[in-house]
């Protein structure tokens, strides 16, 4: 498969007793087409992996491959820290049609870039010779990498590698990924307030992203990767510099108070990791997404107005960024934003 444009990395919407909100998900996966993005991820980290029962896993996977057939391409997240099992869940979507798999380098147990290389990538391109290997490299959230020069030795030998994700935030590694293993690779940006300077980057080249924002604004970065193809610098900008402020908040860092039992106030940096912020910030716009699963909880009001400022900035710059969620959810955007009553009921 040769990878490019814009795929969303859906989030797994719930309901309000957390359990998986199959119809929301399917109604989110029509709004992504309906926007002309080039495929989606369902079951990856923005979709709450670590927190989806195997039988949740394989029901999202199931139904969005079932649903998309025909209509845009499916990238099932099966990855994980174990092998064995990353094996067995790439056969269920393999039998579901998946054709293409994205798997994050294991995180906890961090094995070396040798052993990722050997130990876990290699052993499933091998599995599935003809299913499409998506390495996802990010370092930040796996305390892990698989090097440039281990992944292009994978390339070498198993040719379904033939695309990677990239959340490293290393221009120089992206720049040497293309060096190394040339055009025809697939280098896909897994980082929204990166993806800009990856397209348009001579040395890095990517050919698209794998966007956590593509969940609320598909349509806008589907015509910013498009412009920047088709040598529209100025209208790719355009679009960046309105819908930035959303891709500055996919992780929210903010200070939160705690009083000491001996009463003493400090304060502490909550750093709010994805994908709190952008459910938050579809549940307050109108979308079908829920709250996360324990062990992530909710925003103190400090961080919910973070993301709630971010989204204002784009409809009184871009509003046509946001226009198409009224208009296929069937909601006020303006108003939604303007609703205190909205936020405070997404706040700790």
């Amino acid at each position: 498969m040769k990878m490019q444009g814009v795929w969303t990395a859906l989030v797994s919407p719930v309901t309000p007793g957390f359990a998986l909100d199959v119809t929301g998900l399917e109604k989110n996966v029509e709004f992504q087409i309906s926007q002309g993005i080039a495929g989606v991820v369902p079951a990856g980290t923005t979709g709450e992996s670590p927190t989806l029962s195997w039988d949740e896993h394989n029901e999202v996977v199931g139904r969005v491959l079932k649903q998309c057939k025909g209509r845009c391409g499916v990238l099932a997240g099966t990855g994980s820290n174990s092998t064995a099992e990353t094996v067995e869940s790439t056969r269920r979507a393999v039998n579901s049609g998946a054709e293409a798999v994205l798997m994050v380098d294991c995180y906890y147990n961090g094995p070396s870039s040798q052993e990722l290389r050997d130990e876990y990538y290699s052993v499933v391109a091998a599995e599935f010779p003809d299913v499409t290997i998506v390495p996802y490299i990010i370092p930040g959230r796996s305390g892990t990498a698989l090097a440039v020069e281990d992944l292009a030795l994978l390339h070498a030998r198993h040719p379904n590698i033939a695309v990677v994700k990239e959340a490293t935030g290393d221009l120089q590694r992206m720049a040497r990924t293309r060096s190394l293993l040339g055009d025809d690779f697939s280098i896909m940006s897994g980082d929204d307030d990166v993806t800009f300077t990856m397209v348009t980057d001579q040395s890095i080249r990517a050919n698209g992203a794998i966007s956590v924002m593509s969940n609320i604004i598909p349509g806008a970065i589907v015509k910013m990767v498009d412009a920047v193809k088709n040598g529209d610098l100025g209208t790719a900008t355009k679009i960046r510099d309105g819908v930035i402020s959303l891709f500055g908040v996919v992780t929210v860092k903010v200070d939160n108070p705690r009083l000491l039992p001996n009463g003493q106030s400090v304060m502490v940096n909550d750093r709010y990791r994805n994908p709190l912020a952008v459910k938050t910030l579809m549940a307050g716009l109108g979308m079908p997404s829920g709250l996360c699963r324990r062990p992530l909880g909710k925003m103190t009001k400090v961080g919910v107005d973070v993301v709630r400022g971010a989204v204002k900035q784009v409809w009184d710059k871009y509003p046509e960024a946001l226009r198409p969620i009224g208009d296929f959810f069937g909601v006020d955007v303006a108003a939604r934003i303007a609703d205190d009553s909205i936020w405070g009921a997404l706040t700790l």
